[in-house]
């Protein structure tokens, strides 16, 4: 039996123990609530046959409770310092590998050979939406990421057109996945406090974006660009995109969007309507 690690007096322990001094650069805050990890993992509904990826396992906490289901867990984690610490607080589990490495620029295919993994993360805080968008955009064979966010971000990734969270980041989020919001965890779930509540969300990866796009990259320009401004309407904020004022009126008007709407209003129907217009204008 190993003890708990998401135990308050546990965490302190390995905090002394190897005199870990933790680092708010690298958005370290240790989770010490059994019930929140457990949520976790059960979100991730894992079973002994799944591969799952953990980012920035910190001293093992979430990792433990991963372990535990029988799942193989590849975690990656850019300290070398808790890459030490990880040797003893994980000690005995055999179905745990930890990669030292930034998560940006480690090659998982190479690490992890599983036909389809998931993805089940306390994400730093200071890096997760270049982690998730990293993730999505490879077209990586993963099916599900269970990740812990700031709550404002979970907010971003599952907002709806018209609201003030609605952005780039949720067209994004919803174009690759299926985002859910599960529940919100309380600063005093983590070592130190951090100054913001959080939320776990769930993103369900899609087999085929809900839109068609004649040109991906296209259609994320256009979503860049009409957020790029928000208070500017599609006809200025269009202009980031490299097009005359001509050419984005043409587009419009092919696309029959009103061109004094604001990026914030559109759907992802619609952002696809107008980068499809502008596909057609130039085949």
């Amino acid at each position: 039996m190993h003890p708990k690690i998401a135990k308050k007096e546990v965490t302190l322990h390995v905090i002394r123990r190897f005199g870990l001094s933790l680092s708010k650069r690298l958005g370290q805050n240790f989770l010490i609530s059994e019930q929140v990890v457990d949520q976790i993992v059960a979100s991730a509904c894992l079973s002994p046959e799944d591969t799952v990826l953990e980012i920035g396992p910190g001293i093992g906490t979430l990792t433990q409770g991963l372990a535990e289901t029988g799942a193989s867990v590849v975690a990656v984690e850019l300290d070398a310092r808790l890459v030490e610490v990880l040797a003893t607080t994980l000690e005995g589990y055999d179905n745990i590998r930890v990669v030292h490495g930034d998560i940006l620029k480690t090659d998982i295919s190479r690490e992890i050979k599983a036909e389809k993994y998931k993805v089940v993360a306390n994400l730093p805080y200071y890096i997760t939406t270049p982690i998730i968008m990293t993730l999505l955009e490879r077209r990586l064979p993963i099916e599900v990421l269970v990740t812990m966010v700031q709550k404002e971000v979970a907010q971003r990734m599952t907002a709806s057109p018209g609201g003030k969270d609605y952005g780039a980041l949720s067209v994004a989020v919803q174009y690759y996945t299926e985002p859910e919001l599960l529940f919100d965890v309380p600063p005093t779930a983590f070592i130190p406090a951090p100054a913001v509540d959080s939320s776990v969300i769930r993103c369900t990866v899609r087999t085929k974006p809900p839109v068609d796009v004649a040109d991906e990259r296209r259609f994320f320009r256009v979503v860049k660009g009409a957020f790029s401004q928000r208070r500017k309407t599609l006809s200025n904020a269009l202009k980031t995109t490299g097009l005359s004022s001509e050419q984005i009126a043409a587009i419009l008007t092919k696309a029959q969007i009103n061109p004094i709407r604001r990026g914030e209003t559109l759907s992802l129907e619609e952002f696809a309507t107008i980068a499809n217009a502008w596909s057609s204008s130039e085949s």
